[in-house]
């Protein structure tokens, strides 16, 4: 199969590497749409590396001994590899489990980590059915585009009444304004960017430029009822800081960015609940995450801004350093057009 790997001189690189084999309860699953989130910023680190991206939607081609799932099915597949036995994992929350399976050593297979691949490896627990009325570019969707977003807008069960804050408008960041806005939110957005900017306005979102001076002041006038609820995605230092002070007094903050520790002024005056906010609960919400996405196909369509096959990685990395993009989307075996 073709694998794309990060060379020590800094590139993207399509190579050949040996298909994956199933075994017990781990399938191989045919990637036919790989997101890209992160795994760009490896790049430029000049390091070795061939376990790139953790989002995939394709088609199961050997269930091995799955009792769960059957060749031919379309699926989802989860990021991370989860025990399937621990508290964490049996509801749903195996992104958080502490001891997670080593697939490769289990199925005697040197590849079926990554997913910018053509063939991945992954416990059926860890797969989710897409339904027949979905195709599989949408479903995609419900990894990193949709999945944190959804996660927090659950988690501080954000409505009709609320008033949500999203700082960053990159890919995470449209996908929190997609939740917000699917489920009847009013939402702004702290974003510098132009071109992100422009997305998400045309999702509905209204817009302030962080750098400017009096953009605080113009947010509170926007909402003299108050911001009920922030989600921060930039990743930004000062930030959490920043949407606590524009959060009302007793409202939420939920955190989505990695990276940075995270500091806030003193809780207890502000009645401030603070969540930290990871992937999503794949077996509690997964009706939420179908419905959102039946509801909001024209915004992901126009949020996913590139497509490109998975020889293009290294060029499509460029697009995503450039920062004039949405969510970026590969194609290991050509396009579909489902």
């Amino acid at each position: 199969m073709i694998e794309v790997i990060l060379t020590a001189e800094g590139h993207a690189e399509a190579v050949e590497r040996p298909q994956p084999s199933a075994h017990g309860d781990i399938v191989t699953v045919r990637v036919d749409v790989a997101p890209m989130c992160t795994e760009f910023r490896a790049r430029g680190d000049g390091i070795e590396h061939d376990d790139l991206g953790h989002e995939a939607a394709g088609v199961v081609v050997d269930a091995g001994g799955s009792t769960r799932v059957r060749a031919g099915d379309r699926v989802v597949v989860m990021p991370q590899l989860g025990c399937g036995k621990c508290a964490y994992c049996v509801q749903g929350d195996h992104i958080y489990c502490l001891t997670p399976r080593d697939v490769r050593a289990e199925t005697g297979s040197t590849t079926g980590i990554a997913t910018y691949a053509q063939y991945v490896l992954k416990p059926d627990y860890l797969l989710l059915p897409v339904p027949d009325d979905v195709s599989l570019e949408h479903a995609a969707a419900a990894c990193c585009l949709l999945g944190p977003g959804l996660h927090a807008t659950s988690r501080m069960n954000v409505g009709v009444l609320d008033t949500v804050l999203v700082s960053g408008a990159g890919p995470v960041g449209l996908g929190a304004i997609i939740n917000a806005g699917f489920r009847g939110a009013r939402v702004l957005v702290l974003e510098a960017n132009p071109y992100r900017q422009e997305l998400a306005r045309r999702l509905g979102a209204e817009v302030f430029d962080p750098f400017s001076a009096d953009t605080d002041n113009a947010i509170a006038a926007a909402a003299p009822g108050g911001i009920t609820a922030a989600i921060e995605t930039s990743g930004v230092a000062s930030v959490p800081a920043r949407l606590a002070g524009l959060v009302r007094r007793l409202g939420q903050l939920a955190i989505v960015a990695w990276g940075t520790d995270v500091v806030l002024p003193p809780l207890v005056p502000t009645g401030l609940s603070v969540h930290g906010c990871w992937h999503w609960n794949h077996v509690r919400l997964a009706d939420q995450m179908w419905a959102t996405i039946r509801g909001s196909r024209e915004a992901l369509d126009l949020v996913t801004t590139h497509h490109l096959d998975l020889t293009e990685a290294d060029a499509a990395m460029d697009v995503q350093q450039s920062g004039q993009c949405g969510k970026v989307f590969l194609h290991p075996h050509g396009r579909s057009g489902e």
